[in-house]
């Protein structure tokens, strides 16, 4: 059976389970198309469309404002062009329960494997920043057990992983963000996601501490590796060794991107010309590879079976 046949006849959801139930997998997040099919063309098994990448890449800060419309719009075409399964940000569900519904239907027809929703109050801030306040917790399970229904409304949310975030760790504390975790796991939740978490030892502890209360029921576990936060640096070995599912890397690569053009613009800035650093460019060659193209020769979409 071939990658293609695979990925046009399963459902994301079902891709993205298959992965994590063979190890724990990496999803770099990507913040628009291009970055999707690089990261597929890498070797990657999925990618992740974060809630901050996607605001900064519009040009505004990451406290909710941009609509689920947008959202959707970055999943489709990185799911398109990748053929990747997509763990996609929702931040706290675009609203109460019932925009917590579309949200899911939205994002599974737009191609997202799964999303993940946090218990923070709107406006939300960035899990590593301090300040953050949370919603009750009936408040967020209520969330999650209308998330887990939506998926029947939709074919493509068939094996639509549903997250919940906690941010509890850097608000209530350690031991409330596991006693969250269990009400949302309780909920119906299929992933969990600590997000704040300062160690390696918390990392484990929380792994540990979750499993203790929840007995056997089968649970996901994401981990965020984040640069720059309040977690230190982790290798995607030592999660999955502490029995994390998933691990997402979501501003990393926009970080590089950024940190590259500054640099270029400011010799552009001073020597007039970009040519001391086309060494470091991507070639017009490389490029038409990364996306498939060969001038003169039509080119066949990604959702029409061309893959990286």
């Amino acid at each position: 059976m071939s990658k293609d046949f695979f990925a046009d006849t399963v459902s994301a959801g079902r891709r993205l389970r298959a992965s994590m139930d063979r190890g724990c997998v990496a999803a770099p997040g990507a913040f628009n198309a291009l970055c999707a099919r690089a990261i597929a063309k890498a070797g990657f098994e999925a990618c992740y469309i974060s809630g901050a990448a996607t605001s900064v890449s519009a040009g505004v800060p990451d406290v909710g404002l941009l609509t689920m419309e947008h959202f959707c719009r970055v999943i489709r075409e990185s799911a398109d062009a990748s053929g990747l399964p997509v763990m996609a940000d929702a931040d706290t569900g675009f609203g109460e329960a019932e925009m917590v519904r579309r949200t899911v239907v939205e994002y599974a027809r737009a191609g997202a494997a799964g999303l993940h929703i946090e218990d923070q109050k709107f406006p939300k801030r960035c899990g590593h920043l301090d300040g953050k306040e949370l919603i009750p917790v009936d408040h967020m399970a209520e969330k999650v057990r209308w998330a887990c229904a939506a998926r029947s409304a939709t074919p493509e949310g068939d094996g639509f992983v549903v997250c919940a975030r906690t941010d509890a760790r850097g608000v209530e504390g350690f031991d409330a963000a596991v006693a969250r975790a269990r009400a949302y796991v309780e909920a119906g939740a299929d992933m969990i996601f600590p997000e704040g978490l300062a160690s390696e030892g918390e990392f484990e502890g929380f792994a540990k501490g979750l499993r203790s209360v929840v007995g056997g029921a089968p649970v996901y576990l994401l981990a965020n590796m984040t640069e720059f936060g309040k977690t230190p640096m982790i290798p995607l070995p030592r999660f999955a060794a502490m029995g994390y599912s998933l691990v997402i890397y979501p501003v990393s690569l926009l970080r590089v991107a950024m940190g590259a053009a500054a640099r270029a613009l400011e010799i552009l800035k001073r020597e007039g010309t970009f040519e001391p650093i086309l060494g470091q460019m991507q070639s017009r060659k490389e490029l038409y590879d990364l996306i498939g193209y060969t001038p003169g020769e039509p080119w066949e979409f990604p959702g029409g079976g061309a893959r990286p």
